[in-house]
């Protein structure tokens, strides 16, 4: 094989392995839901609670559904999903039939 050949074939295989390292990290990344800290907590933990009337934050993370979710026990035993977009604005709520998961 010419010297030039073996150039662009070695520059192309490394091309695809970088890319599909890359594919797969990001997948994984974007797949995961990743815990809420610092002033994001607290901006979507106010929204939360201001929207179910009180209670207990009990979890938060942001992830692909919403850009924020927040379980909320509430007093009577329910637990509420509290989905907020980009603004920490609600978006929607649901009921967590799982119920309480103590976190």
């Amino acid at each position: 094989m010419k010297r030039r050949t073996k150039i662009v074939v070695g520059t192309a295989a490394t091309a695809v392995v970088l890319g599909l390292g890359a594919g797969v990290a990001t997948a994984s990344a974007v797949g995961d839901d990743v815990p809420l800290t610092g002033a994001d907590l607290e901006r979507a933990s106010e929204a939360a609670l201001a929207e179910t009337g009180g209670g207990e934050v009990v979890d938060s993370e942001a992830n692909e559904e919403s850009a924020y979710e927040v379980e909320v026990n509430l007093d009577d035993g329910r637990q509420i999903e509290v989905h907020l977009d980009e603004n920490f604005a609600v978006v929607s709520t649901s009921e967590n039939e799982e119920g309480d998961d103590g976190d």
